[in-house]
């Protein structure tokens, strides 16, 4: 396997099965926020490890599916959830022609143009089938918020204000989902990577699609999310920082699901 080494500011990449990763150095870090309910404010101590600047694309998806036969959860149960304009807040369709192939169900198009976009429509199971293939895991809580922050204490990398999340992030920019929002160039996904990336070089660490970590919160029977998805708005869910943390069934396909993965 090739190596390509790269010098980023205090880390470095390399590159494996098509994806970058850089090195996040051993320390102590502080993550959470004062008085957060889930999430509190603490000093925590990681050891040195590689996590991926982009979130896994469908292209590496499919060569996951095609070398192993993996049929996902939403193939098998037909329970995927997806988005189309015109929905009240919060609400999402199931659609049983929904899966990583067609997102948003076979009526909504399929990947064909979007093998570099982020995979999505799969499960925390799924994912975890993908991570044995590849040799790779999911981030911990900590990890995912350490290399989101890049060196940053406030509840965004680039600080406090929330009106430039365009500049960083895959959002929903109108007010409610009644009407489709394209603002940014996107209604759904985008290519991984389309906009400005963080301190550590990490892209779509908000926005995008939400990123399933590794970990549980007390005694909750769910798997845990973070960083929002291009669904999320300052009106509705806007969980786009590095404080939030969401929650989804083991088994639940949404097409504004997806992840990045850590180097073993």
């Amino acid at each position: 396997m090739t190596f390509t080494l790269l010098i980023y500011l205090l880390s470095f990449s390399v590159s494996v099965r098509d994806t970058s990763f850089v090195q996040i150095p051993a320390g102590d870090y502080w993550v959470g926020q004062k008085d957060h309910p889930v999430n509190p404010l603490r000093k925590v101590y990681v050891n040195s490890y590689y996590i991926a600047t982009t979130e896994v694309t469908n292209r590496q998806f499919e060569a996951f599916i095609q070398a192993t036969g993996y049929r996902t959860d939403a193939e098998r149960l037909h329970n995927a959830m997806v988005f189309e304009p015109g929905l009240k807040e919060f609400r999402w369709l199931e659609d049983s022609t929904a899966c990583w192939r067609y997102p948003n169900g076979i009526s909504r198009g399929g990947i064909t143009d979007k093998m570099d976009h982020p995979v999505t429509t799969i499960s925390y199971t799924d994912i975890q089938a993908y991570c044995r293939w590849a040799k790779v895991r999911l981030p911990s809580f900590d990890e995912w918020e350490i290399a989101s922050r890049a060196g940053s204490h406030t509840r965004y990398f680039w600080g406090d204000d929330v009106s430039v999340i365009g500049q960083y992030a895959n959002v929903w920019h109108g007010h409610d989902h009644l009407v489709a929002d394209s603002s940014d160039g996107y209604m759904y996904t985008s290519p991984v990577g389309s906009f400005k990336p963080n301190g550590f070089g990490l892209y779509d660490v908000y926005g995008n699609v939400f990123e399933f970590c590794e970990g549980h919160l007390g005694k909750e029977q769910a798997v845990h999310a973070r960083g929002g998805s291009w669904w999320c708005s300052q009106h509705a869910c806007s969980y786009f920082n590095s404080v939030e943390i969401g929650r989804v069934h083991p088994h639940a396909s949404f097409s504004n699901q997806g992840f990045r993965v850590v180097k073993l």
